[in-house]
C-alpha cells in the first residue's frame, strides 16, 4: 500500500519499521517538530520517528497544525491508500481523516473503549488493571471513538510504563501489518457503549508520592511514572526519584510517610513500601543499599 505514516515518540517507531519491512511504500512521515533538547536544552532534537524515518530515506514533514487548507491540500496530494497513525500528537481534521482511500488507522495502547485519550498505559497501571492491550482503530472525528479492526491483549503484571509501552508498541506493529495485509478480513467493529473511561494526560504534579495512600497504590504510581516523569519523594529537602519499590504488608497507624527502619521502609496509609531503585538529582540510578551508604536515612525520619 501507499502509506502516510504519522507518529512522534518511541512507541511509534516499531510500527514504522514494520510497515517498511512488510514492503509497503511509506511516501511520507509526519511527526512533531524538533524540540529543545540535548545538553541543557541548547540544541533542537528531532523526534524518534523523524530520526528513524530519515535513516530509512523517508521524507519527513512536521507542520505545527493540520487545520489550514494549504497543509490539508499537501496531505491529500500524496494520494495515499491509508494513513497509519501512532501517538502523533496532533488532532486530525476531517479533511485529513478522509483524504486517504481507506482513511486513517490508529495504533492505540488500550482495550477500547477503556482508556481513550493521551495516557492509556499509565492510567491502566494506576487503576490496577490486570490486563491491557493495543487496538487498530479506524479513526473518526471523536476522541478514540472509532471502530476497532483488531486488538491484542497483554498482562500488566508488575511492568513499568516503559516496559508495558515497549511491549504494546511491538504488538501494535504486528497487528497493523496484519490488518493492512487484508483489510476485508478485519472489518471495523463499533466500540461498545459501556465501559468508556478516559486517560487524561499525566500531570507532573501527580508524580509526587502521597504516603497517605495505600502501599499498593504507591507502588502502582512508581511503575506508572517510570521512566517519566518519575515518582518522587523528598529526603532532607532533596527530591529523589523512586523507580522501583516493594510492597510490605505491615501497617503502622499514624505513621504515613515515616521511615520505620534504617532500610528506607516507609509507612503508608495501608501497609508500607521499600524502594529498591532510586535516583538523586543529577546522579545515576542506584539500589537503595547503595544510596543509604552515602546518604543515610534513619528510622523515624518524616519524608
Amino acid at each position: 500500500m501507499r502509506i502516510i505514516f504519522m507518529g512522534t515518540p518511541d512507541f511509534a517507531v516499531p510500527t514504522l519499521e514494520a510497515l517498511v519491512a512488510a514492503g509497503h511504500d511509506v511516501v511520507a512521515a509526519y511527526s512533531q517538530p524538533p524540540r529543545p533538547g540535548g545538553r541543557r536544552g541548547r540544541e533542537t532534537v528531532a523526534s524518534p520517528v523523524q530520526q528513524r524515518a530519515e535513516a530509512l530515506g523517508i521524507a519527513v514533514r512536521h507542520p505545527v497544525s493540520l487545520k489550514g487548507a494549504e497543509e490539508q491540500a499537501a496531505f491529500a496530494a500524496l494520494h495515499a491508500d491509508v494513513a497509519v497513525v501512532a501517538a502523533y500528537g496532533l488532532i486530525l481534521p476531517r479533511a485529513v481523516l478522509t483524504a486517504p482511500r481507506f482513511g486513517c488507522l490508529n495504533v492505540h495502547g488500550s482495550l477500547l473503549p477503556r482508556w481513550r485519550g493521551a495516557a492509556p498505559v499509565q492510567r491502566a497501571i494506576l487503576a490496577g488493571d490486570a490486563e491491557t492491550g493495543v487496538g487498530i482503530m479506524q479513526m473518526e472525528a471523536g476522541l478514540d471513538t472509532g471502530p476497532v479492526r483488531l486488538e491484542g491483549r497483554v498482562a500488566v503484571d508488575r511492568k513499568t510504563a516503559g516496559e508495558l509501552t515497549a511491549e504494546l508498541a511491538a504488538l501494535g506493529a504486528r497487528l497493523m501489518v496484519e490488518v493492512l495485509g487484508d483489510l476485508d478480513a478485519h472489518p471495523p467493529v463499533a466500540q461498545p457503549d459501556d465501559g468508556v473511561t478516559y486517560a487524561s494526560k499525566i500531570d507532573k504534579a501527580e508524580a509526587r508520592i502521597d504516603f497517605t495512600r495505600g502501599a499498593v497504590e504507591v507502588e502502582r504510581l512508581v511503575r506508572a511514572m517510570n521512566p517519566a516523569p518519575g515518582a518522587w519523594l523528598e529526603i532532607a529537602g532533596e527530591r529523589v526519584k523512586v523507580l522501583d519499590a516493594d510492597v510490605l504488608p505491615f501497617t503502622f497507624p499514624g505513621g504515613e510517610g515515616t521511615t520505620v527502619d534504617d532500610a528506607l521502609t516507609i509507612a503508608c496509609g495501608d501497609g508500607a513500601i521499600r524502594p529498591t531503585l532510586l535516583q538523586r538529582a543529577g546522579r545515576g540510578v542506584t539500589s537503595t543499599a547503595e544510596l543509604l551508604r552515602g546518604f543515610p536515612v534513619r528510622s523515624g525520619t518524616q519524608l
